[in-house]
């Protein structure tokens, strides 16, 4: 332990490297440790740093989006770039983009009209400009937005879809359906999973026999063919958010046994450790054995779990989204997003709808990188 001065004592000074850090940091907790081991993790801070921001975008995803996702214009019109210089070359400061409009002449051979910059009408960007109104959180009126044009006209960073709808946008907004069925769905899953598998390897017997056929009942369903199967029973005239409720409890049912099967087999093991056998000798109830003894050393397991199963579940979402069975409009997700990208006629034409797949590759690097770096950390040795 340290002295009153927060130094090592002199009679440790001649012991080995670790244990003078251990006197240096004095008595940590194991919560301190964790994020004393997890921040020497660079792969891991810059996870957490993404998955931080990727949170916050989704959370205030109307003040984050320049336009309004719903707003029609010109169809499949190409990212627009953000230029230092005025229409005559000159460099300027004040950054700008020159939105891009019909020429009013037609591709000999597509036959779709052709587009091009007009260098006549700039638009101005600025940060925290007026545009489309909106409700925060859904109660707070606002129309303030991070970036945008200051005139309030449209800008298009990502180029527009079939129906002239701002990719950025959208893809910004469908960030808050996508990440939100990850995270209920791994809640309920991990909630489930964590508790059937404590419940099962804790009890053993002829419990644990029974309940581990079940999982096994569960694993053995070839998930992709149910996932359609079951999802196509929601009739179409059914409103999007029943829709959406049907897609996460599908999800939910058949995801929560693999964290079962990893649970039980931790818990069988710390089942035959000495604290817990001392604690069932002097009597100790069976729910404080569990949540007081085993649930905390699993816990980092199933933490870990957490982090790697989201990035599967947008993979999944995004999938069964292209497939046109995920979420139905008027709601917006990336996999919705990218039903426009069934065409390799469309994708060499109009390369640009493929932006949405820049959002889920982030999105699931980011939460990878999150669980490699807790991974580290959390492990003792």
């Amino acid at each position: 332990m340290t002295d009153i001065a927060g130094k090592i004592p002199p009679e440790a000074e001649t012991a080995p490297v670790v244990v003078q850090a251990r006197f240096a940091h004095g008595n940590e907790g194991y919560l301190a440790l964790v994020w004393r081991r997890f921040r020497r993790s660079v792969i891991g801070m810059i996870g957490l740093v993404m998955v931080v921001g990727l949170i916050l975008m989704a959370v205030f995803a109307d003040f984050v989006a320049p336009v309004n996702p719903k707003e029609n214009g010109v169809g499949f019109a190409p990212p627009e770039t953000i230029s230092f210089r005025t229409a005559d070359g000159s460099f300027s400061f004040v950054p700008r983009i020159y939105p891009v409009v019909e020429t009013g002449e037609f591709d000999p051979v597509t036959f779709q009209p052709l587009t091009g910059p007009d260098y006549a009408n700039p638009h101005v960007l600025g940060l925290f400009v007026t545009g489309f109104e909106y409700r925060l959180f859904g109660l707070i009126p606002a129309n303030r937005h991070l970036f945008g044009s200051v005139d309030g006209s449209s800008v298009h960073l990502l180029g527009t879809d079939k129906f002239g709808r701002d990719i950025l946008s959208r893809a910004i907004v469908g960030s808050r359906i996508s990440l939100t069925i990850a995270l209920i769905v791994v809640f309920i899953t991990t909630s489930v999973g964590t508790t059937i598998g404590i419940t099962s390897g804790y009890l053993g017997g002829r419990t644990d026999s029974w309940v581990q056929r079940f999982v096994d009942l569960v694993l053995a369903f070839p998930q992709l063919p149910l996932y359609l199967a079951l999802t196509s029973l929601i009739p179409i005239t059914a409103p999007s958010n029943l829709f959406l409720a049907f897609v996460i409890a599908v999800m939910a049912a058949l995801g929560w046994a693999q964290l079962s099967r990893e649970v039980r087999g931790k818990t069988l093991a710390l089942a035959r450790v000495d604290y817990v056998r001392a604690a069932m000798a002097i009597g100790a109830g069976d729910g404080r054995i569990i949540f007081r003894h085993i649930l905390p050393n699993v816990l980092s397991h199933v933490i870990v779990s957490v982090t790697l199963a989201i990035p599967a579940i947008v993979l999944l979402e995004s999938f069964l989204g292209f497939l046109g069975f995920a979420v139905k409009p008027p709601l917006i997700s990336w996999g919705l997003m990218l039903q426009d990208t069934g065409s390799f006629s469309v994708i060499g034409s109009y390369p640009w709808i493929l932006s949405p797949v820049a959002f889920v590759l982030v999105t699931v690097f980011a939460f990878n990188a999150l669980g490699d770096g807790l991974r580290d950390a959390i492990d003792p040795y």
